[in-house]
């Protein structure tokens, strides 16, 4: 792939989408800012010697514009002299000097363009470096984030902790059946006299009650 062709698919390229097809974001967006960076690397080269070939044509320009300007002179200066054929010959010399001067100039556009294009490139890259940078230290973030919380997830749900809960789950089912045991001790146990008299009492307790509620709702109905 040519150098040109991987900075357009590298300026027109949506860093979302590859992160979001790729399996490992990480590897893939550090990949991505090699590339990039790799790329910017060659970019600046070439500009450079840009820039070199910019200024060797237009000294070349300069020297043929100079020529140009001096064979016009000895032209105008034959012709002083009677010399038609010089300053036709001076004529037909500068001529070509003109030609040379269209084609290096059009050749100096076309590198000034492209320069132009190199430093528009140079700025895209920088501003997409960036980019995949900080998607770079958010990747990072939420990833050891991600991992921490796994920790604590791990860390609440040891198997040890379930061992604890179980065995704090049998114990209180070994309570549950010795307090049964007594229970059904106490059903099978003959009362004693004492407790046979406890309840008497509390039963003659509440018939006497029962009788006193009952007088007093007489009356009333009596006076109504």
């Amino acid at each position: 792939m040519g150098m040109f062709s991987r900075i357009s698919d590298i300026v027109n390229s949506n860093i979302n989408a590859i992160l979001d097809r790729a399996e490992d974001p990480e590897k893939i967006i550090r990949l991505i800012i090699q590339e990039m960076e790799d790329t910017l690397v060659e970019v600046r080269s070439s500009a450079v010697k840009t820039i070199a070939e910019k200024k060797e044509l237009e000294r070349k320009v300069a020297t043929l514009t100079q020529e140009r300007d001096d064979w016009q002179a000895k032209a105008e200066l034959a012709l002083t002299k009677d010399r038609e054929d010089l300053a036709k010959g001076a004529l037909q010399v500068r001529a070509r000097l003109i030609q040379d001067l269209v084609a290096l100039e059009k050749q100096y556009a076309q590198i000034d363009e492209g320069l132009a294009k190199q430093s528009d490139d140079v700025v895209k890259l920088q501003q997409k470096l960036a980019d995949a940078k900080l998607r770079e230290a958010q990747l990072v973030a939420r990833h050891q984030t991600a991992t921490n919380r796994l920790k604590i997830r791990t860390t609440l749900y040891d198997s040890r902790v379930t061992d604890a809960v179980t065995r704090f789950e049998q114990v209180e089912r070994a309570l549950d059946e010795l307090e049964g045991r007594v229970d059904v001790y106490d059903i099978q146990r003959p009362k004693s006299v004492a407790e046979e008299i406890a309840e008497l009492e509390a039963s003659h307790q509440i018939d006497s009650e029962l009788a006193q509620l009952k007088a007093k709702l007489a009356q009333k109905t009596e006076r109504n």
